[in-house]
């Protein structure tokens, strides 16, 4: 997305300040800028507004706003820069593992702000595309796992081989136009109310 296609979310309690974050943004080619100077609420606001991008200044936060503000970014999948200035080596790890993008000490600067933003867009896109790869290895995993299980069964119940007991799976999935994972589920199940003896 081109800058001026962006909704960036200015969230500073310090209207001066945010008035000088949403410049440098509107300079710097950011046409959506909004800005939010309370705290309270901030969660249905952000819900609300659906920005792409979420910029957050504060000056000297404390240890709970800070994990008010990490507690956020888990839940609002979306790019966060923020902008503290002063902070502490835990701080830095929690915002690691908030999820935060960019995590900026002491450097907030009109003309730093684009390059920032296009950091933080670029880093959050990667992290999601890890986790997204991650979440399919896992599925395809229990997939296997299942299937693995359900050959078994089929192989120790029918006297199959491996290869035969998948491709009784295979052709069975394929007469139901059903997926191999479901059928496999389907008997894994079946076998294990039949027999208590054994697991899913």
């Amino acid at each position: 997305m081109k800058p001026n296609e962006l909704n960036v979310l200015v969230i500073d309690e310090n209207r001066i300040r945010a008035a000088i974050i949403e410049e440098g943004l509107r300079d710097a080619g950011y046409g959506q800028v909004t800005v939010i100077d309370q705290m309270h609420g901030l969660a249905r606001r952000i819900t609300d507004l659906n920005p792409d991008v979420i910029v957050i200044d504060l000056e000297n936060p404390n240890r709970d706003e800070l994990e008010s503000i990490f507690q956020l970014s888990r839940v609002i999948q979306r790019p966060i820069a923020m902008f503290v200035d002063k902070s502490d080596e835990a701080s830095i790890e929690a915002a690691v593992e908030a999820g935060v993008s960019a995590y900026i000490v002491d450097g907030l600067k009109q003309e730093r702000v684009r390059p920032i933003l296009k950091m933080a867009i670029s880093r959050f896109n990667a992290f999601s595309r890890l986790n997204r790869e991650l979440e399919e290895t896992r599925g395809e995993l229990e997939n296997r796992k299942v299937i693995d299980r359900a050959k078994w069964l089929l192989m120790r119940s029918r006297g199959l081989t491996e290869d035969e007991a998948y491709a009784l799976l295979r052709r069975t999935a394929m007469n139901q136009n059903r997926k191999i994972v479901e059928i496999a589920q389907s008997l894994v199940t079946a076998a294990s109310l039949l027999d208590p003896g054994v697991k899913e």
